[in-house]
């Protein structure tokens, strides 16, 4: 893109969003962000506040083709399909197996690295000078084991985590015990990666950084997008509930609706709603002094500003489906077994759509064919941590900086 640029309209004000309008605005770009929604209050709203340099694992892995068969037939499991849906996701579900040979993990971790490496400190000056500083906290992420034989530091995850310099420790009952007195006694040995934080609630996070937004001169609009057209000439049309708007250049991050704005210019992603819950305990009765991973049942637990929340299960069935409550009530029952004095009478629940792409990784880049298009969406669990980065990112490629490093990852036609 031409380095003269002086107008970029983001589509999309997930925290994704949200830190690509910061990094454009402190370029002297004037910035409109566009969502139906309040600032960071939808999908990136709700997830377990892990923020961390070394979340460089893809979600398919080696083996994991064994393990899916057992999560779906556990009513408690981390992930569910509703039956009626399985035909459509099937292409999909062999294309994520497929990225989970050992050597595609390979590729794939070093790119989940970049976006990651710096997220906590581009947090942390986003959030300077906010008077909120305080909501990020230095954590460990504890991956606690009823099996201590299945507590490994020889496995390829940790591999990948410890080849970049993350530092990770085995500890057996007593030290998890001292740790974290809260967990069930069931838990005999824990993975503690060091060396990370986590968001105390997402959700002021971003309404935060969109307040920032707004007091360095960009502008904020609620309005549903429907479809984006590009002009002859050059620019774009913008089709809202508010009327039509005609931009110069657009950044596209609004998530699972990105392939859907995309598909009419006939643009094919595989990208797949996943749909994740949490619960979050109001009066919890217990505290967890840093973020817990369930490593049987691979949900999270953080205590945050609002109470402890427990989150990570997912499910498979499509982007208008309904809430399934079981998943809910899977998830208090889960929080129950992870620690025995957990107070769960008063709880709050969210539900929302993660962007999932095969390969663990999003789509970030300017769309070929289509000048003046930028693509930031897919970005499936790890949406928070990568935020930063990729904010950096489109904002260097909406302005002609070169890229000192190798974006073909996040191409958004490598799927072919």
């Amino acid at each position: 893109m031409s380095p003269d640029v002086e107008e970029v309209t983001v589509l999309g004000a997930g925290i994704v969003g949200i830190c690509t309008a910061l990094a454009l605005t402190e370029r002297g770009i004037k910035v409109t962000l566009i969502d139906r929604d309040e600032p960071g209050q939808a999908t990136s709203f709700g997830n377990a506040g892990i923020i961390s340099p070394w979340s460089v694992v893809p979600q398919s892995m080696p083996g994991i083709w064994k393990k899916v068969p057992g999560w779906l037939l556990d009513p408690l499991g981390p992930v569910t399909v509703r039956p009626s849906y399985l035909p459509r996701l099937a292409p999909w579900g062999l294309r994520f197996l497929w990225q989970g040979r050992e050597q595609k993990v390979r590729q794939i971790s070093p790119a989940m690295e970049l976006l990651n490496r710096d997220c906590i400190t581009l947090f942390r000056r986003h959030l300077a000078g906010t008077g909120h500083e305080d909501l990020i906290r230095d954590s460990y992420y504890v991956h606690a084991y009823r099996d201590p034989d299945a507590a490994r530091l020889d496995t390829l995850d940790a591999e990948l985590r410890q080849a970049i310099g993350a530092d990770l420790e085995r500890i057996g009952a007593e030290d998890l015990r001292a740790l974290e007195p809260a967990l069930s006694p069931e838990f005999r040995a824990a993975i503690l990666i060091k060396g990370q934080a986590r968001a105390l609630s997402p959700g002021r996070v971003g309404k935060v950084l969109a307040e920032k937004l707004q007091h360095m001169g960009g502008e904020i609009r609620r309005a549903t997008v429907h479809a984006i057209l590009p002009l002859e000439g050059g620019g774009w049309s913008v089709g809202t509930d508010q009327g039509e708007l005609i931009v110069p250049r657009l950044v596209l991050a609004m998530g699972v609706w990105s392939t859907e704005l995309l598909r009419p210019l006939g643009i094919r992603i595989p990208l797949e709603a996943e749909r994740g819950y949490h619960v979050c305990f109001t009066r919890p009765g217990i505290t967890l002094n840093h973020s817990v991973m369930d490593a049987d049942m691979k949900f999270v637990a953080s205590t945050m500003e609002d109470g402890l929340r427990v989150a990570g299960t997912a499910e498979f069935a499509g982007l208008d489906a309904p809430v399934n409550e079981k998943r809910l009530k899977g998830l208090v029952e889960l929080a129950k077994r992870l620690s025995p004095d957990l107070n769960s009478t008063d709880y709050t629940t969210w539900s929302g759509q993660r962007p999932s792409l095969p390969d663990s990784l999003p789509c970030i880049g300017e769309i070929e064919g289509f000048p003046g298009l930028i693509a930031a969406f897919g970005h499936s669990h790890y949406g928070l941590m990568m935020a930063p980065k990729t904010g950096e990112l489109v904002a260097d490629i909406a302005t002609g900086r070169k890229a000192n490093t190798d974006l073909s990852p996040f191409r958004v036609l490598r799927f072919g």
